[in-house]
C-alpha cells in the first residue's frame, strides 16, 4: 500500500480500514488521508469496491476492522450522485433540487429561510445555471443536470466535494465543461475534491493524486507516477502506453 500524504489540515484519515458487508471483505490496509484542499480521484473497474469505499468515506460504512477518524464531528460532504440514480418522477424545478442541499443545515421540521434561498441562487450563479432555476429537473440535458446536482452539494457548504462518476453519459463537450467547473470550484474555494471514477484518463488530467483500487487493494501515488506506461504496465499486467496530447497524458 502506498500511503497518500496530504499537506493542509487533516479532514479524514483511513487507519488499517478493512471494509466489507458482514464476514465477506471487499477492500483491506486502507491507509489514506483527506486534508483542506486535496484534490483526489480513486478509479476502479465496475465491482471492484469503488461504492464501498465511497461509502465509508461518507460515514454510511463501518470498517469490519481499523479506523476511519473524522477531525471533528461537524465535518461536511457535498455529495453528487451518479445521474442514473436519480429519481425523475416529481416534477422538481432546478430551484427545488438545489435546495435540498441546505436540508442538512436546517434540522427537522425547520424550513428553508431567505438566507438558504439565497445560498441556492448563489450556487446556480457558481454552476452557472441561474437562467435555469425555473425549468424542470428533467427536462435539462445531462451536463445540466450535473450542474444543477453539483449546485446541490455546494449548498451544503462542504468541507469535501464527493463526486461519483460525474462525466458517466456525457458526450465529450460536457465532460470537458463539468471537469473545467471542478477545477475552479477547487481552486476558488479550496474545496477538498474527491472523485470516484471508472475512467483513469477522465481524471488523470485534473487530480493531484490517484487511488486505483485493485485486487481488494486502494494503492495513492501521485498522478505524476501513476501515468507512467511502466507502473502502469506493471500494476495491470497488460501493456499500456502513456502518451501526452497538448500538455495531456492519456492511456492507450
Amino acid at each position: 500500500m502506498v500511503e497518500k500524504t496530504s499537506h493542509g489540515d487533516e479532514l479524514l484519515r483511513f487507519s488499517d480500514a478493512k471494509l466489507g458487508y458482514g464476514k465477506r471483505t471487499i477492500l483491506s490496509n486502507l491507509n489514506f488521508s483527506i486534508a483542506a484542499g486535496d484534490y483526489l480521484a480513486i478509479v476502479g473497474s465496475n465491482g471492484s469496491g469503488k461504492t464501498t469505499l465511497l461509502r465509508a468515506l461518507l460515514g454510511l460504512l463501518k470498517p469490519q476492522s481499523g479506523r476511519i477518524q473524522a477531525a471533528r464531528k461537524n465535518l461536511h460532504y457535498g455529495y453528487v450522485p451518479q445521474l442514473q440514480t436519480i429519481d425523475e418522477f416529481f416534477p422538481l424545478s432546478v430551484f427545488d433540487v438545489v435546495l435540498m442541499g441546505r436540508y442538512g443545515r436546517l434540522g427537522a421540521l425547520k424550513r428553508p429561510t431567505s438566507a438558504d434561498r439565497e445560498r441556492v441562487q448563489a450556487a446556480l450563479g457558481e454552476t452557472q445555471i441561474e437562467h435555469l432555476s425555473t425549468r424542470l429537473f428533467r427536462e435539462l440535458s445531462g451536463g445540466q443536470k450535473q450542474r444543477a446536482l453539483i449546485a446541490r452539494a455546494l449548498c451544503a457548504d462542504p468541507d469535501v466535494l464527493v463526486l461519483d462518476e460525474h462525466t458517466n453519459d456525457l458526450d465529450i463537450g460536457s465532460e470537458k465543461s463539468i471537469m473545467a467547473l471542478i477545477d475552479k470550484l477547487h481552486s476558488e474555494r479550496h474545496l477538498a475534491v474527491v472523485m470516484v471514477s471508472h475512467s483513469l484518463n477522465t481524471v488523470a488530467g485534473h487530480a493531484r493524486s490517484i487511488g486505483i483500487i485493485r485486487e481488494g487493494r486502494c494503492d495513492f501515488a501521485p498522478v505524476e507516477s501513476i501515468m507512467r506506461s511502466e507502473y502502469l504496465e506493471e500494476l495491470y499486467g497488460v501493456p499500456l502506453r502513456v502518451v501526452e496530447v497538448e500538455g495531456a497524458r492519456f492511456v492507450i
